[in-house]
C-alpha cells in the first residue's frame, strides 16, 4: 500500500513511525520543551535521524482539558518550524483543525494534514481537497476541554468504524483520493480505559476500511492507568502499545520515543519475515 503524501510516496508494507514535535507550552508530555524554533527544528532533525518516516508538528495542545489557541498564535508557533524543515527527507505533517493554519502550512511546504476533527468543517475539507497532500481523519467524542468527562458508546469499535467510513466517503466525494487518506481511532479522545482497550483489540476492523490506520498511543493516560507510571516513565509501555497496534493492522504509529519504537519494530519485522 502506497500513501500519496505530497511529493512523497510512502511504502506502508512495513510500519512507519511518525515522530511528534509539539510546539506548545502545555502538551501533556513535552509541553514547553520545543517552544523555541531552534529547539523544535533540532528535535525534528533528531527524530528523522532516529528513523521517523513522518514528522508531525502541532502548535495547539489537544490533551484532555486543553483550551484552544488563536489562529495567529498557532501560526506563529508552527510556520517557522515548517519553513526550517522545507526540503527534509521525510514528509512534514501539520497537526491542526483550523483551515487557516492548514492553508498556510500547505503553502509553507507540509505534505500531510492531521485533523482531529476529520475535516468535518467545510473550510478544512476544501483546504485539503485543493492541495496534493495526505490527510489523517481522526475520531473523537466531544472536544478537548471536556471530552473525558463522560464518554459513552454502545459498541465503541463499531461506532468508530462507522464514523470513519463516513468521513472517508465524504473526503472522496470532495476529490480527496483514497490513496491520500489515513484514519485514526483517536485513542483517549473521548474514551475510557475500557473503550481504548476495546479499540486496540479491534484495530483489525479499522484496517478493513481499506485505508492505512494510524495509532497514537504514545505516553497516553491509558498507559499510565495500566502501569501506574507518570508521563516521563511510559516509554516501555508506549513501545509495547505501538507493537500491539502494528500487529493488529496499524500502518503508522505516532510516537514521542522514535528510536525505541523503530528498534522494536525492526525486531518484530525480522521475526515476521
Amino acid at each position: 500500500m502506497l500513501l500519496h503524501c505530497g511529493k512523497f510516496r510512502l511504502d506502508l508494507s512495513r510500519p512507519l513511525v511518525m515522530g511528534i514535535v509539539n510546539v506548545t507550552p502545555d502538551s501533556f508530555s513535552d509541553g514547553g520543551q520545543h517552544l523555541q524554533r531552534a529547539a523544535a527544528v533540532a528535535h525534528a532533525q533528531q527524530l528523522i535521524a532516529e528513523g521517523a518516516g513522518i514528522i508531525d508538528i502541532g502548535g495547539e495542545s489537544t490533551r484532555p482539558g486543553a483550551q484552544p489557541v488563536g489562529v495567529q498564535e498557532e501560526l506563529d508557533r508552527v510556520l517557522p518550524i515548517i519553513e526550517s524543515l522545507r526540503g527534509a527527507p521525510v514528509p512534514i505533517s501539520i497537526d491542526t483543525c483550523k483551515p487557516e493554519v492548514m492553508q498556510a502550512a500547505i503553502a509553507a511546504g507540509v505534505q500531510m494534514v492531521n485533523d482531529i476533527n476529520a475535516l468535518q468543517d467545510a473550510a478544512t475539507m476544501g483546504s485539503v481537497s485543493a492541495a496534493n497532500v495526505a490527510v489523517c481523519l481522526m475520531h473523537k467524542q466531544g472536544n478537548p476541554p471536556t471530552m473525558q468527562a463522560q464518554p459513552n458508546y454502545q459498541d465503541v469499535v463499531a461506532e468508530v468504524c462507522e464514523f470513519l467510513r463516513g468521513r472517508i466517503a465524504a473526503a472522496e466525494a470532495s476529490g480527496i483520493g483514497r490513496e491520500r487518506i489515513v484514519v485514526d481511532p483517536g485513542f483517549c479522545f473521548g474514551k475510557t480505559l475500557e473503550h481504548n482497550l476495546a479499540l486496540l483489540r479491534g484495530l483489525e476492523k479499522l484496517a478493513d476500511l481499506g485505508v492505512p490506520v494510524l495509532a497514537g498511543l504514545s505516553r497516553k493516560s491509558m498507559l499510565g492507568a495500566l502501569t501506574g507510571q507518570d508521563v516521563e516513565h511510559r516509554v516501555h509501555a508506549s513501545v509495547a502499545a505501538a507493537l500491539l497496534a502494528v500487529q493488529r493492522g496499524a500502518s503508522i504509529v505516532r510516537v514521542h520515543d522514535v528510536r525505541a519504537t523503530v528498534d522494536a519494530l525492526k525486531i518484530w519485522q525480522a521475526v515476521k519475515e
